[in-house]
């Protein structure tokens, strides 16, 4: 008769790749997609061209004090300040900081002034 050679079992193909491949993908889209809400800061930037009326409102954040129309301030008696100076809340504020200024403290005197009532917050550089 013919003689052949034994028949060997057959090799499974290693999963192993293929599971490095989906974890890689794992770790890829894990880092890549966003998590939470973002925190949004809606700010209009000047240049738009809207009316002003009343005495100028211009506020600095340095970062160490608060200056509006030039003199010192603390932030407690800005909203106070700024209240004489407006007809009503939706007047604008127009909002500068200084060189050195951080971010946060720039967004921390902003979230005050939006607590306190102000709607119309204009930042400028």
């Amino acid at each position: 008769m013919f003689a052949s050679e034994p028949t060997r079992p057959r090799r499974r193909p290693s999963l192993t790749p293929m599971i490095d491949v989906v974890f890689l993908l794992l770790v890829f889209f894990m880092l890549a997609s966003r998590f939470g809400a973002d925190a949004v800061l809606p700010l209009p930037l000047a240049g738009g061209g809207g009316e002003y009326t009343g005495p100028p409102r211009l506020v600095d954040i340095d970062p160490t004090s608060i200056r509006l129309n030039g003199v010192s301030i603390s932030a407690a008696d800005l909203e106070a300040q700024l209240t004489t100076m407006m007809q009503s809340p939706a007047d604008p504020v127009i909002i500068r900081g200084a060189d050195g200024a951080t971010l946060q403290r720039i967004i921390t005197v902003t979230d005050g002034l939006r607590g306190a009532g102000f709607t119309t917050l204009i930042l400028v550089e």
